[in-house]
Order: structure tokens, then C-alpha cells, then sequence
């Protein structure tokens, strides 16, 4: 016994508690220490918490959970609470706080269920107890019964709901004594019978709706609505049954399609007639949904009689069938059409695909030809509602038909109405002209509208807006259907739908569009528009061509420019002045939309040609910012072609630059080569020449002097032999022919290649200069040869800029001016009698152009010895 009874003790560890008790002297005493439940007080469905002795399991506490805020948690561990029932103060310590924390929220849970079913009793079990059944229905239990159904709360309402179902004969004894009350002209019972039964109505129970608004009753509950105390007495019933007529276009054989479809009206009569204010909206949520529900099942019962559908559509086909009854049959398909939409989607598809089978687009074709206009109206009202349920259906009729219910549309878009017309016409074309159809429909009916309906519509804007001069106005605009129009032909209404189509026609179409109005000069005639005096047709047509602009279509905006389109519009919004409306509203969103999207040719074309109108609106900010762009149009294009003549200017300078470079050199090199060759007696007289006549490149040059020789020792004494007097002459010859040469090839080059000069004001060119005059020795004299040959001419030292040669400064500046003079005046003289023997060879050198850049010419009657002996 002593392992059982502690095996429960060990699992139950977490729950072990001390019970504690507050005294008289408000001290703690303990009662002992157990194990801590909660369980079900014997005999009860109440629950409790149980402190059983963990030595002798005597029971230590047993608690009543009370549903009220007693309890008190205190430091994780310790739940106390006054007992009302002992009027003690209790307290339970635990050992551990998940214990704690158990219990606790056991407590709280056993509170909530206290609350919920002490409500449940007060709302369920007072009311059983209270209102067991409804008063007997006399006219001195009237008051009693209003206020039980019109006063009671929620869960009474439910109760009296159970209870008015469960009498069957309630609502008849409630009729028959509204009958008596009547009959006897007791206003004051009649009166609380119409709240009673207002009451009744605001219970919201489908149930009761069911029983009330059936055939039997629904007459005399509309006759108890009647007397309403508020207001004076309305007499419904009359006006249902003497003004309200039931058409029966084809007979209905079912008594339950005859009795659903008087129930939906008289509903809906009570649900907007009788009560509209009365009703909340839960309850008119219930009364729409009968009426939907009523609607389902007449249509529903009408498309399965295979019989009924058949002989609607003999008698619509049939041509002795009178007008009259014609127009009823056609409303009655409207109305069918209508309350199809109760039906779930794919019913309302296969009824909608039967209705096509049976012909029904063939009877709208032979409508929209009426001349009663309420009817053609009603034709495309059923139209709409086949577009909404499946586009692709009227398509395909369109398409199988070329065309002929197209037609129809487009003339009767273009007829008046009167104030009967709603723009229908303007939305089944647009919905059949919808670029998001298939493309094989699309197309084709793309193609019809536009070969053969477009002309139309462009016509009755002419006719509605002639020109303007005396020599057109007495012309007659003849329309394609050849009727004769004049200024008012078309109303304003009509034009106004027009422009909005062609404005869809823009956006969904862009390639068609583009090909017709250029064709056609449509956009001008639809710009004839701004010659009306509605201003919201001169917005139109401003809307129309901002519809075009927004294509950014180069094509349409030179076909504007070039023809001036702008004009109209201009016109308009300067004779509109300063009054600030929807037109000068949408000039000016035209204004700033070429403004932002920086449409050049259209912002050129508006200040150039408008701006002597338009400055007397430049206060206007979208007009300065007009300008703005403009003239930053402007400067941008100057400053393109500025830096393109800069550009030519700065290559030109740079070929002048290099040419005064070039002389500097040269009137500087004889005498610095002169100096140079005196003072350091080194000189190179041979220099070798490759195999297609090209010189060799120069090895670097050290400061210390002109040029380096390996061997310079050994050539001291070394003199160039005498040249003939007929070399001499060839050589200046082709000097010059050369000098030629090099000019031109600079001017190709946009960035010639120059050496930096030093800081010293130095010249690297004397090395170079001296190196092409022993290479051009060479040239001239190639059979003199002497022991040197074989050296290498010398080179540029890529990695140095400057070369330092030994001369006197101001010696070799003096004796260059001198004989840059002349030199300048012989060669003048020998330039034309050059020979082109020499110049060709040099043009030939594959690195001529670069050489060219980089070195000094020999001045002319001068000989390479001479250059480089210095003399």
C-alpha cells in the first residue's frame, strides 16, 4: 500500500502544495501538505479544487471554484483567495511554479465556462421558463403580443421565432383579425397590427418570410403595411391589383413560374415601396436573396419547357405577327435575358449558346431597324448583356454576317435618340473593336470597320462643322450613305461619342489609325470639331489629337506639322482667354505633355508658328516653361554645331601651330648644327639606306652630343667628298617636293605628335635633323661609299624628351635668321621646276607620315654635307 500510494506522489511532484490558512491573529497556520486537483464536486456539476494528504490522503481542502474575481497569484507560486462559503482566507504554496501556473490556469478556464453558462441559462432557460407560448391572437392580447415580439432581446427573438413556427395558425389568426379590425374601422388596432407585423418583418427569419410572403397571405400582409401611423393611409393593395398588370407574352403553363414571379414583385414592391426606411440591412439582404432565388428557378423552369422557348422564338420570326405583340415578345426576352444573371455561370453560358442556336441575334438585327426607338434601344440592351456574358459569341455572328449588324450599330450610333439614348451603341462597338480579342475575330472585324464605317463617322463631323468661309458654306456635304447634312445634322451628344471612339481607335489600333487619317486627312476633319460652340466637343477634339500625340508616332507628327494642325486648337485656346476651364485645362495638359516627353519637332513647330498668339498668355507658367524648352532646344543645337566649327577651328590651329614650330626649327638647325658639328668634330658622313629605300630608325642621343658613334675616334679626319653640281641641284629639288608632301599628309591628322621641350628652352630637333641630312646624303649619293657604312643611323631615345647639344645659344638664333631669309627666296625660286623623282621615293617610306610629324626639313640649296659641318 505504501508503494502505491506513492507512485501517484512522484508523478504528481509538480502539484504538491501547502495548504495555509489565515487565523483570527492574522497569522499563516499550516494545514498540511498534499497534492493539489481540480475535479467534480460529488452529487454536482460544479467543479473544485481537491488537497489531498500526501501521508494519509485525508482530504486537507475542498474549494468550490467560484466564478468570481476572488483568486490572486502572488510570486509565481502561491494562489490565495477569501472562501465566501467559510469567510476565510485561503492559501495554497506550491513547490514548483509549472504547478502553480497549471493550476491557475485551470481556474481561470473553470471561471469563463461559469460565466458562459450562467448566460446561456439566463438567456435559454429564463425564457423557457418565462415564455412558454405566445398569447392567444384577440384584439386584447395585442399589446401584450407586440411587446413580446417588438421588445424582447436577441434570445428572446429566437424563441418567438420557434414559437410563431410551431403555431400554425398564428399568422391566420393574425390576418383574420386585421380583417375584423378593418371591417370595423378600429385605427388603433389596425395600427398595432402594422407594427406587430413590421415587427415580424425585422425578425429577419427566412422562415417566417416563407410563410408570410406565400399566395395566401401576402395580400393581407400588405394590407396590415398599409396603416401606418406616420404617414396617411396608402392603399397598395388597389394599386397591385388594379394598376400592376401581368403580361403574359407567351402562356405559362406552370403554376409555380406564374406564382414565383408574382411573389418576386411584391416583395420587391414592399422592399422598396412599403418599407424602405423601416427595413435594416440585414434584412434586405434576406429580401434580395429570395427575389434571386425566385428569379433562378422561373428561368430555370422556362429553359427546360423545350416547347415555351421554341414558340417565343416562331412568334418573333414569324412576319404576321403584329407590332404590338412583336414589342411585348422583345421585352419579354429582355426581361429573360436579365434575370438569367441569377443563374450560376456556366447555366447562364449554355442558356446564352441555345438563345444564339435559336436565333436570337437575327431578331436584334430585324430590331435595330425598327422605327420604334424604345424597342431598338431595348435590342441593344440585350446585346450588352451577351457582350459582358462572352464577346467572342456576338463576334462570331458579326464575322459569319460581313458585317450587317456591324452596320446597323454604326447608324443608329449616329441617329437621335432623344434623352433615351445612354451611349450603347458607343460600347458594343467599342467592346467588338477590343484589341484583347482573339486575333482571327479581331482582324476581321477590324478590316470591316474600318473599310467600310469609318467613312461614316468622319462624314457626320464634316456635315456638323462646315468650313468656315462663305465659298464652302454653301456647299452640300453629301454623307456615305448619301443623305444631305448640314450644321446641325448631328446632335452634340453624337459627335461628342464619335470622337471617343476614335479616340479608342488611337490607342487600339495604332498601325490602322496611322495608315487611314494619313490617307484620309481625318485628323483634320475631326478638328473641325473646335469650330463648334460646345465647349466640350472643342475639348474633344483636343483630347483626340493629344490621344495622337501620346502614339510618339514620327509619321503623325510631321503630317501634323506639315499641315498645320495645330492651328485650330491654337485658336481656340487664345479666343478662350484667361477663363480658366476644362479647355484651358487641356491645352495646357497638351502644352506640357510635349514639353516633358521633349517632343522637338512638335515644341519647335508650336513656338515658331504660335508664339506671337500664344506670348499673350505667357503669364501662364506652362506657357513660359514652353518657351523654357524651347530655347534650351535651341542652344543645345547651337551648341552641336558650335563645337563642330570649334573642333574644325582647333584642328586648323593646331596645323598653323605646328607649321610656326616647324620654321623654328629649321631657321634654327644650321647654325646649331653648325656649332654643334665645330665644337665636337664627330660626325657620321655614311649613312645606310634598307632595301626599299626607307630609312632605318635613330638610336637614342645622350646629352653629351649630337650624335653617338661607337667609333668616333677612327672618323676625326674623315671629309665628305665633293658632290656634283647636278646632285646637288635634284636634291634640293626633291627637298621641296617634300616640304610639299608633309603639309598635306599633317592635315590628316587631328592630333599631331610633338616632342616636349625642356625646361631650358631647348630644341630635341637638331639630332633628328642632322640624322635625315646623313640619310638624305645617302639617298642622293648612293655610289659613295666610305669604311663607316655599316653604323646604324641613330635613334630618338623614347624615354627621353629633351636633348642638351653644345652650342651658343645666341650664335646659332643670329646666323639661322640670316639664312632662313634666303634659303626662303631659293626656294621660292626651284619649288615649280622640282622634279617628283625624289618627293615619290619619300612617299613611299611606310613610316613617312609619323617622320613627317617629328622632323625638321633641310632647308633648300643646301647640301647635307653642309649641314652637317655647319658651314
Amino acid at each position: 500500500m505504501g508503494a502505491q500510494d506513492k507512485s501517484p506522489n512522484a508523478n504528481n511532484s509538480m502539484q504538491r502544495v501547502k495548504v495555509y490558512r489565515l487565523n483570527e491573529d492574522g497569522k499563516w497556520d499550516d494545514q498540511g501538505t498534499g497534492h493539489v486537483t481540480v475535479d467534480y464536486l460529488e452529487r454536482s456539476e460544479d467543479l473544485g479544487l481537491f488537497v489531498i494528504d500526501e501521508e494519509d490522503n485525508e482530504t486537507l481542502l475542498l474549494h468550490r471554484i467560484s466564478s468570481q474575481d476572488i483568486y490572486r497569484k502572488q510570486e509565481d507560486t502561491i494562489i490565495s483567495w477569501r472562501d465566501p462559503e467559510v469567510s476565510t482566507e485561503l492559501a495554497l504554496s506550491f513547490q514548483e511554479m509549472t504547478g502553480c501556473s497549471y493550476i491557475w490556469d485551470h481556474i481561470c478556464s473553470v471561471q469563463r465556462n461559469i460565466q458562459f453558462s450562467s448566460l446561456s441559462n439566463d438567456t435559454y432557460h429564463n425564457v423557457n421558463n418565462e415564455l412558454r407560448e405566445l398569447p392567444p391572437v384577440d384584439l386584447s392580447s395585442l399589446p401584450l403580443i407586440l411587446k413580446t415580439v417588438v421588445e424582447s432581446g436577441i434570445a428572446d427573438q429566437l424563441r418567438v421565432n420557434e414559437l410563431m413556427l410551431h403555431d400554425q395558425e398564428f399568422f391566420r389568426k393574425l390576418v383574420d383579425l386585421f380583417r375584423i379590425c378593418e371591417d370595423l374601422e378600429n385605427i388603433d388596432g389596425l395600427h398595432m397590427i402594422f407594427k406587430l407585423v413590421r415587427g415580424i418583418i425585422l425578425l429577419n427569419s427566412p422562415q417566417i418570410f416563407e410563410k408570410i410572403f406565400g399566395d395566401e397571405l401576402i395580400m393581407d400582409i400588405i394590407g396590415c403595411l398599409e396603416f401606418d401611423p406616420e404617414v396617411p393611409h396608402v392603399h397598395h393593395r388597389s394599386f397591385l391589383k388594379e394598376h400592376v398588370v401581368f403580361k403574359e407574352a407567351i402562356p405559362i403553363k406552370d403554376p409555380l413560374v406564374l406564382s414565383k414571379i408574382h411573389q418576386t414583385y411584391r416583395i420587391g414592391y414592399l422592399k422598396d415601396v412599403i418599407l424602405p426606411r423601416a427595413l435594416d440591412e440585414a434584412t434586405v439582404v434576406n429580401l434580395n436573396s429570395i427575389i434571386h432565388s425566385n428569379n433562378a428557378t422561373v428561368v430555370s423552369l422556362l429553359k427546360e419547357d423545350s416547347t415555351f422557348i421554341q414558340e417565343l422564338f416562331a412568334r418573333l420570326k414569324s412576319p404576321t405577327t403584329s407590332a404590338e405583340s412583336k414589342k411585348t415578345l422583345v421585352h419579354f426576352l429582355h426581361e429573360f435575358c436579365t434575370l438569367s444573371k441569377s443563374l450560376q455561370m456556366v447555366q447562364q453560358l449554355r442558356l446564352f449558346r441555345d438563345l444564339v442556336s435559336e436565333g436570337i441575334f437575327d431578331i436584334i438585327a430585324d430590331v435595330l431597324q425598327s422605327e420604334d426607338k424604345k424597342l431598338v434601344l431595348t435590342g441593344t440592351d440585350i446585346l450588352i448583356l451577351f457582350l459582358n456574358q462572352d464577346t467572342s459569341i456576338l463576334r462570331s455572328y458579326v464575322i459569319r454576317q460581313e458585317g450587317v449588324l456591324f452596320g446597323l450599330l454604326v447608324k443608329n450610333m449616329l441617329t437621335d435618340f432623344g434623352d433615351d439614348m445612354h451611349c450603347q451603341f458607343l460600347e458594343i462597338l467599342r467592346s467588338l473593336l477590343d484589341s484583347y480579342a482573339s486575333a482571327s475575330q479581331r482582324d476581321t472585324i477590324v478590316e470591316i470597320f474600318y473599310e467600310k464605317h469609318l467613312g461614316q463617322l468622319i462624314d457626320a463631323i464634316t456635315t456638323s462643322c462646315p468650313p468656315n468661309d462663305a465659298a464652302q458654306t454653301g456647299i452640300k456635304f453629301v454623307s456615305s450613305d448619301g443623305e444631305t447634312g448640314n450644321k446641325s445634322g448631328v446632335k452634340p451628344e453624337i459627335l461628342l461619342n464619335i470622337c471617343d471612339l476614335l479616340c479608342f481607335c488611337v490607342l487600339h489600333h495604332p498601325y490602322r489609325i496611322k495608315c487611314n487619317f494619313l490617307l484620309n486627312n481625318v485628323i483634320d476633319k475631326v478638328l473641325y470639331l473646335t469650330r463648334r460652340r460646345e465647349k466640350y466637343l472643342v475639348v474633344a477634339a483636343v483630347r483626340f489629337l493629344r490621344t495622337l500625340i501620346s502614339r510618339s508616332d514620327e509619321h503623325l507628327m510631321d503630317h501634323i506639322v506639315k499641315n498645320n494642325l495645330f492651328k485650330p486648337i491654337v485658336d481656340a485656346f487664345v479666343a478662350n482667354g484667361n477663363r480658366y476651364n476644362l479647355l484651358n485645362s487641356a491645352v495646357l495638359e497638351l502644352f506640357e505633355y510635349i514639353r516633358k516627353e521633349n517632343l522637338k519637332i512638335l515644341l519647335r513647330y508650336l513656338v515658331d508658328s504660335f508664339w506671337d498668339q500664344l506670348v499673350k498668355l505667357e503669364n501662364l507658367s506652362s506657357i513660359q516653361a514652353l518657351k523654357v524648352k524651347y530655347e534650351q532646344s535651341l542652344e543645345s543645337t547651337g551648341t552641336r554645331s558650335t563645337a563642330s566649327l570649334l573642333d574644325q577651328r582647333k584642328r586648323i590651329d593646331e596645323r598653323a601651330l605646328e607649321k610656326e614650330e616647324e620654321d623654328y626649327f629649321n631657321e634654327d638647325s644650321d647654325e646649331e648644327n653648325s656649332a654643334s658639328a665645330a665644337s665636337s668634330n664627330r660626325v657620321q658622313s655614311q649613312q645606310p639606306v634598307l632595301a626599299n629605300g626607307s630609312a632605318p630608325n635613330y638610336p637614342s642621343l645622350r646629352p653629351s652630343g649630337l650624335v653617338d658613334y661607337e667609333d668616333d675616334e677612327d672618323d676625326e679626319d674623315y671629309k665628305p667628298p665633293p658632290k656634283k653640281l647636278s646632285d646637288i641641284s635634284d636634291e634640293d629639288e626633291g627637298l621641296a617636293e617634300f616640304r610639299l608632301k608633309r603639309k598635306l599628309v599633317s592635315k590628316e591628322e587631328p592630333e599631331p605628335k610633338r616632342l616636349l621641350q625642356s625646361p631650358k628652352g631647348t630644341k630635341p630637333r637638331e639630332g633628328v635633323f642632322a640624322a635625315l641630312c646623313s640619310t638624305l646624303s645617302q639617298a642622293v649619293l648612293p655610289s659613295k661609299k666610305t669604311s663607316g657604312g655599316g653604323i646604324d643611323s641613330p635613334q630618338l631615345d623614347a624615354n627621353k624628351n629633351t636633348i642638351e647639344p653644345n652650342y651658343d645659344v645666341n650664335g646659332s638664333i643670329r646666323s639661322s635668321d640670316e639664312n632662313r631669309n634666303a634659303d626662303t627666296e631659293n626656294h621660292a625660286k626651284d619649288e615649280e621646276a622640282s622634279p617628283r623623282s625624289f618627293s615619290d621615293s619619300l612617299h613611299d617610306y611606310p613610316d613617312n607620315r609619323q617622320r613627317g610629324d617629328d622632323c625638321s626639313l633641310l632647308p633648300p640649296k643646301s647640301s647635307p654635307e653642309m649641314a652637317v659641318n655647319g658651314s
